[in-house]
């Protein structure tokens, strides 16, 4: 008898965290991939030098695992947000910058890794692209911020 009252709670159960988790989901994955497709790719062209072969690579090799990243990222920095509840700009945006190079940066230096970026190439990036990535932390934070209150999903 206890299974088949728990059945019934489940098929009963609001689907609505469920909707919302998947819709939360699906708009910090297009976010973090819309953006940062448009910046990396800059970033391996104009500062690193890389041919644009191996950008197309990067992008392509990336592209998946931003899927794979987008929400945990999310939760992530939504994590550090309460965690440490900053109040003024500047205090979020340092917030915004720890948050997504303790996440990103070690992500991206295995894809350079598996993508054949030879180890001059990899450190360049690595050291360019933090300084960019805690440059662009704060605007992306904010992009995702408001893309979310336009999807509805805050």
């Amino acid at each position: 008898m206890s299974a088949q009252r728990d059945f019934a709670a489940v098929r009963q159960s609001d689907p609505e965290p469920l909707i919302d988790g998947m819709r939360k989901a699906i708009v910090d994955t297009l976010a973090t991939v819309i953006f940062f497709t448009f910046v990396a790719s800059l970033t391996e062209l104009f500062v690193a030098g890389m041919e644009p072969g191996e950008v197309l690579k990067t992008r392509l090799t990336m592209i998946p695992l931003m899927l794979f990243t987008g929400r945990p990222y999310g939760l992530w920095r939504d994590w550090f947000f309460s965690t440490t509840k900053p109040t003024v700009s500047w205090s979020k945006t340092l917030i915004d910058g720890l948050a997504f190079l303790s996440f990103q940066l070690p992500v991206y230096a295995l894809v350079l890794f598996f993508v054949g970026a030879d180890r001059s190439e990899i450190v360049l990036l690595l050291v360019s692209t933090a300084v960019l990535m805690f440059a662009v932390s704060r605007p992306f934070g904010l992009f995702l911020d408001a893309v979310r209150k336009v999807s509805g999903v805050t």
